[in-house]
């Protein structure tokens, strides 16, 4: 399958004002880029790459004041195939955990796991370790949030998502990343493009999409509380403890939102015949 993808996102500054970004797919998906992923910025701006803490592709610049937009598009090769469900695959002791994993045991700023361990346990302490856990955890968080873009709010926490029972995506994700930590189960927050690709067309504009991964079976697996079932055409783009680690832009002084625009849409072949005579 071929997903064309892309975005663009545009800010208006006061001044001259430094920024970060995070609008790459992960290191790990470029090999199956089919076109280069060119991101610009418009007026031209120089833009100097760098890979964060976590390995993700950034890039950094100092905007210019007035208007500038980011943009970038790019046809990704993908298996087509929905998530993975492996209900077989075991939970490790968190002795038996790679070091890199154990980062994403702990609390974080949007993951308050100090706060909601006893509420995890009372829970989830029966439930059967390893994957049943986690879709447990999953089934809970899905049931517990309602979706909606007015409920968006980018102070909430895991513990605000619990109590307010609303959300967006990153709001499902953060409670499901700070549930399976309470649990001992490494999860990490993922951002990135998942269009609506095998499912009902939805009637909304295309945003980018949070969902997160645990560690288990010697691997990360995608789980997703918003949709709570397998889809098709993750595209990550960046990988953390929580939304913190990944915002898509980062400002260092005022800049305003004026424009934002994605696209996740598989890419429909013709028939060759069609092509050759039409």
């Amino acid at each position: 399958m071929r997903i064309r993808a892309g975005f663009e996102i545009s800010y208006e500054c006061p001044a001259p004002t430094p920024m970060t970004l995070l609008l790459s797919v992960r290191p790990e998906r470029m090999p199956d880029l089919l076109t280069p992923q060119h991101l610009t910025a418009s007026p031209n701006t120089l833009l100097h790459p760098f890979r964060d803490l976590y390995g993700n592709a950034a890039h950094r610049l100092v905007a210019p004041a007035g208007l500038i937009t980011f943009s970038a598009e790019f046809v990704i090769e993908d298996s087509g195939e929905p998530d993975p469900v492996l209900p077989d695959t075991i939970q490790h002791p968190v002795e038996a955990l790679p070091a890199e994993a154990l980062t994403y045991l702990l609390a974080s700023r949007y993951c308050e796991t100090e706060l909601l361990m006893p509420m995890a346990w009372s829970l989830f302490g029966n439930t059967p370790l390893g994957w049943a856990r986690v879709q447990a955890i999953v089934d809970y968080v899905h049931d517990r949030i309602e979706f909606g873009y007015p409920h968006a709010s980018p102070t909430r926490t895991a513990t605000g998502a619990h109590e307010d029972q609303r959300g967006v995506c990153r709001d499902f994700a953060h409670l499901a990343v700070t549930l399976c930590r309470c649990m001992n189960i490494p999860a990490r927050y993922v951002t990135g493009y998942l269009g609506d690709i095998g499912i009902p067309p939805i009637d909304a504009p295309m945003d980018f999409s949070a969902w997160f991964e645990v560690y288990l079976g010697g691997g990360w697996r995608a789980f997703d509380a918003r949709h709570n079932r397998p889809r098709i055409g993750r595209i990550p783009m960046a990988y953390g403890r929580d939304a913190a680690d990944v915002a898509i832009t980062t400002s260092f002084g005022p800049a305003w939102l004026r424009g934002f625009k994605v696209v996740t849409d598989e890419v429909v072949e013709e028939p060759v015949a069609a092509r050759r005579f039409a």
